[in-house]
């Protein structure tokens, strides 16, 4: 692509948050809060529900802080790329745009989006990176 931005966060930074994203997604509400059973008595069923102390969340929370602002900003303009509301094209305005935002609420906005995952994938398609290929060279 001749005219593909180029991006402060690497997109091995960009696939381990939409994988954590799709985690953190992944969680069912509480079927049962006071559960004291052991996790090898319900086949680790309790994993899959979304608690106050999640360590998924608190995981991809902490991806995203770890993120300079820069990086951050790359990571916001991408999702608005990949939810539609910019083009690829428009790279430069959905970066300006991303500047904008007080950089204090970039985290929990990112991590509350629903379908972040899907969005930074999209938007990562856009540009031309592919998470198969990032996935192939790693192994």
């Amino acid at each position: 692509m001749a005219n593909q931005p180029t991006l402060t966060i690497s997109p091995d930074k960009v696939f381990f948050i939409l994988v954590k994203a799709r985690e953190f997604d992944a969680k069912e509400e509480l079927s049962d809060p006071d559960s004291g059973s052991n996790p090898t008595d319900d086949n680790a069923i309790d994993v899959l529900e979304d608690r106050s102390d999640d360590p998924t969340f608190e995981e991809l929370a902490g991806a995203v802080r770890g993120l300079n602002i820069d990086e951050q900003l790359d990571l916001l303009a991408l999702m608005w790329i990949g939810r539609g509301d910019f083009t690829p094209e428009q790279w430069k305005e959905a970066r300006e745009e991303a500047a904008g935002v007080a950089h204090k609420h970039v985290t929990r906005y990112l991590v509350h989006t629903p379908l972040v995952a899907d969005y930074l994938e999209e938007a990562m398609a856009g540009l031309g990176y592919s998470f198969e290929d990032l996935e192939k060279n790693r192994l």
